[in-house]
């Protein structure tokens, strides 16, 4: 199974690709997680993508490319992948194209993830996080801390990032809906697109997400 996975910022792509991931035994590549891996080994493309975050400029397409074709080219790619956060823009969308090609490979489906635009703004906007960096994500309508305010794994101070803010979530749905409606469409031309109302708990996501690949009674424990 080769997966691509699209829809705006608080789509939960992250969790239905985790989930779809475990439930057929292929890795989930997101290319976030890809992009600090490599920063953090210090590999060439590690280092050149660091300039680019350090100074604030996004990474461009021809770098992340190069960091997604080496995974894919790699064995542990070999039986498929849930990809999340690439292709984001049709010149991404047609070098992943090249990339299946050199492996003889095809995609399985490209799922659009659709989320009404105050929904997103309900999960976003309600997001908290641990001050001293541990990682702990709260929410205050899905899963709020015991005590308001404060991380329960360490005490430390929540806080809200000002790019979770309602108006900065307009903004990022806006930019959103422009740089990734041409790889919407790239993939329907191909007939590999297909859309999954993504409201309701995960597991409901997840349901629907199998039934449209026709693959509800398939795999794992989900």
């Amino acid at each position: 199974m080769r997966l691509v996975l699209l829809g705006p910022p608080g789509a939960g792509k992250g969790t239905q690709a985790g989930r779809l991931a475990e439930r057929f035994g292929v890795p989930h590549l997101s290319t976030g997680d890809l992009l600090r891996e490599q920063v953090a080994a210090g590999t060439v493309l590690g280092r050149r993508a660091a300039d680019f975050i350090d100074s604030g400029r996004l990474v461009p397409d021809a770098l992340i490319t190069a960091i997604v074709r080496g995974r894919l080219h790699s064995g542990r790619a070999a039986d498929g992948y849930v990809l999340d956060g690439y292709p984001r823009s049709a010149v991404q969308a047609k070098a992943l194209e090249t990339i299946l090609a050199e492996t003889g490979t095809a995609l399985t489906a490209a799922l659009d993830l659709v989320v009404d635009e105050e929904e997103v703004i309900r999960r976003i906007g309600g997001r908290q996080v641990c001050l001293r960096d541990s990682g702990h994500i709260f929410h205050l309508r899905t899963a709020p801390p015991i005590v308001r305010g404060l991380c329960d794994q360490c005490g430390g101070e929540l806080y809200q990032r000002s790019d979770d803010r309602p108006a900065t979530v307009r903004d990022r749905l806006a930019v959103h809906a422009e740089q990734t409606a041409p790889v919407a469409r790239f993939y329907a031309d191909a007939g590999l697109l297909r859309t999954v109302d993504a409201e309701g708990t995960a597991d409901e996501v997840t349901r629907r997400v199998l039934d449209t690949l026709g693959l509800a009674g398939v795999g794992g424990r989900r």
